[in-house]
């Protein structure tokens, strides 16, 4: 095992970059009819988002909690919210959602 040492530490936390992390919540507007258009509508605009190196992770919810996804963009908390309120789903009131500035390590990833 890689010996964890403190100048490692050092360079490591220098590295970090600031992201932004939202967490999308569903509303019972989720359940009315034509609420599933506008939800692929939602994915394709992710798809786009992701294409333009916006929206870095995103992490649907599976199952009835109110929490509906996760994502992570590499853009400030204001650029994000803009994004984010031009949103087909949260225009529709569909979904909500909160924004919080994190940090994390470039390169990070899911396998």
């Amino acid at each position: 095992m890689e010996e964890i040492t403190d100048e490692y530490m050092r360079n490591m936390l220098a590295s970090m970059r600031r992201y932004t992390v939202v967490i999308l919540r569903r509303t019972p507007k989720r359940d009315e009819p034509g609420a599933e258009k506008i939800v692929w509508e939602h994915g394709r605009r992710n798809f786009e988002l992701r294409s333009r190196g916006k929206l870095r992770i995103v992490c649907p919810v599976e199952g009835r909690s109110d929490v509906s996804g996760l994502c992570i963009f590499s853009a400030g908390v204001d650029e994000t919210v803009r994004m984010m309120d031009d949103d087909p789903t949260v225009k529709a009131g569909i979904y909500t959602y909160e924004a919080y500035s994190v940090l994390g390590f470039p390169g990070d990833s899911l396998s």
